[in-house]
């Protein structure tokens, strides 16, 4: 009796079982690319954007780093920058602490 039951749940034909598996792997598919341009793209455009705008600092940029303080640029190495936030009051900050340029430096006229 149980045995009866069991056959009469099994898939009949084995078109079905190929159909079914194929439209899975294209639903696999297709929420990968919604993943991929929903998520993974716009990441990897923000990460270029931010990394364009740290190797462009330069002396006499106004940023703000990641802790809140505003400064302006003073010096400028590999790795940090020197941020001067008050009156002879300068800090050593890595680049990648800097979270926004508040305003370019002016280009200068000679």
């Amino acid at each position: 009796m149980i045995g009866q039951y069991i056959l009469l749940m099994a898939p009949q034909g084995g078109q079905d079982a190929g159909a079914g598996f194929m439209q899975s792997i294209i639903l696999f598919g297709l929420i990968f690319v919604i993943f991929y341009f929903m998520i993974i793209r716009p990441q990897q455009k923000r990460q270029k954007e931010r990394q364009k705008m740290l190797d462009a600092l330069k002396k006499g940029d106004k940023v703000i780093t990641a802790g809140g303080i505003h400064g302006t640029i003073v010096g400028v190495e590999d790795r940090t920058v020197l941020v001067q936030i008050a009156d002879n009051l300068k800090v050593k900050v890595e680049r990648g602490s800097i979270s926004t340029v508040a305003k370019e430096a002016e280009p200068e006229t000679k």
